[in-house]
């Protein structure tokens, strides 16, 4: 029997706030609705989905660098950090499988400094501005990715 695949999905900063902070732009859904619906999409497709959020920098590296020997793919929303961290980058550089950036709202209609993504150069696709439904997508773009 073939090997299930496994997708890592990293949240940010302050996504642990998710229904709580600033519905207007992130929508009323909390990181563990957001986590449920994906999991009950992970099982269709056969994937196994390991959920991870730290608002640490240090925590979040980890993390990725983790993804190399226990992940096929990553889903990230690296939150703020998006524009300010190269330490994300260069953990993300040294991974040798797909990885999705995905935004809740759209990161160009939004303050300058946010039209800039240390990630985005490294992701085999972006995803932002369709809220919690730009992480199904990255999903079953993944799933697409591994077969």
């Amino acid at each position: 029997m073939a090997r299930k695949r496994k997708v890592t999905l990293i949240n940010g900063p302050n996504l642990n706030l998710l229904g709580k902070r600033s519905p207007e732009i992130y929508g009323s859904q909390t990181l563990a609705d957001i986590e449920a619906g994906l999991r009950e999409q992970a099982e269709q497709l056969s994937i196994e989905l390991d959920c991870f959020q730290d608002n640490s920098e240090g925590a979040l590296v980890s993390k990725i660098q983790s993804c190399e020997t226990e992940s096929d793919g990553v889903i990230i929303n690296p939150g703020a950090y998006s524009h300010t961290s190269i330490a994300i980058r260069d953990a993300l550089e040294y991974l040798s499988h797909p990885i999705i950036e995905v935004h809740l709202s759209n990161i160009f209609q939004r303050e300058e400094f946010r039209a800039h993504s240390f990630v985005s150069e490294l992701a085999a696709g972006v995803i932002c501005g369709l809220g919690p439904k730009g992480y199904s997508l990255a999903l079953d773009a993944l799933d697409e990715m591994l077969n």
